[in-house]
């Protein structure tokens, strides 16, 4: 649903560029082609610059960069915010093959995405995660904008089917952004009895100021001290819970609403949103995060 949803936004973008530089402006088809390029990398470095501007005014105390640093980590989440919303969630398809779940080993691992994205934005972090001996399953919720709640039986059919796939009673649930927010409605709904634990990383368990701002049923209950919030959080953590932290986000604002109480609270190196999804080390810290306290 979402692939081809961009794909059709993306071409319609493409060719209003077109039709604007050659109709507007008699362009040729070079030039044409030019403006329409730098139109569509032009408009999402306006989207990240606006998520910068924001995670700069409502940024919670973290650790400096330098100017060489924070260079490096908005240009690194620029290009990955490219990569996924003009190569990988539109070809989705190409980029992540069916999951690949066998019976045997220790629990599986499921991956829930977060807002405006599919399935697809796991498809490097679960390579890595299969390298590593996991079983790993995803799952694409839609529509985008409803409301948190109503993506829980799809989460819920889909550990059932990771269960009984790979014979395990129990999972572990990982949820980026959004993506752990469904996760902790899905365990307030149904109990720990599949989940064996919870790994969030980026989720703002206590909302985001820029959700003031999105549109949906979901980023109206993200907003900071919304009742669907202050509901969820009255709720008990009956398993163990790691969240990971961006300290340097640009869409989870202020960062430090991040932390969850009762929870293990770890921060992660420096990295976009996005691009910690690509990030080796926010990697390594979710594989430890899998085995800690277990018995070798």
């Amino acid at each position: 649903m979402l692939p081809l949803t961009l794909l059709i936004w993306i071409a319609a973008e493409i060719g209003g560029y077109l039709a604007l530089a050659r109709l507007g402006f008699g362009a040729g088809w070079g030039g044409a082609v030019l403006a329409a390029s730098g139109g569509l990398l032009g408009l999402r470095a306006g989207i990240n610059a606006i998520g910068w501007l924001f995670a700069a005014n409502f940024a919670s105390p973290a650790p400096k960069l330098g100017l060489v640093g924070r260079l490096r980590l908005m240009l690194g989440e620029y290009l990955a915010f490219l990569l996924t919303f003009l190569a990988v969630l539109p070809c989705e398809r190409l980029w992540m093959p069916a999951d690949r779940l066998r019976p045997g080993g220790g629990p599986p691992l499921l991956l829930v995405h977060g807002y405006g994205c599919s399935r697809g934005v796991w498809w490097l972090l679960r390579r890595r995660l299969e390298a590593a001996g996991h079983a790993v399953a995803t799952v694409s919720l839609f529509p985008q904008n409803t409301g948190i709640d109503a993506l829980v039986p799809q989460l819920q059919r889909r550990i059932e089917e990771t269960c009984a796939a790979t014979g395990s009673p129990q999972l572990i649930l990982i949820g980026h952004s959004m993506g752990g927010l469904v996760c902790r409605a899905y365990l307030a709904r149904h109990g720990e009895a599949r989940a064996e634990r919870l790994i969030t990383l980026a989720t703002p368990h206590a909302g985001s100021e820029l959700a003031r701002f999105g549109m949906g049923r979901n980023t109206r209950e993200m907003e900071p001290a919304s009742p669907w919030l202050r509901g969820l959080a009255a709720g008990r953590l009956a398993i163990p819970v790691f969240c990971l932290c961006n300290p340097w986000d640009n869409y989870v604002m202020p960062q430090d609403s991040q932390r969850l109480p009762g929870a293990r609270n770890i921060d992660l190196p420096p990295a976009g949103h996005t691009a910690m999804l690509y990030d080796k080390r926010t990697a390594a810290i979710v594989l430890d995060a899998c085995l800690e306290g277990k018995k070798p």
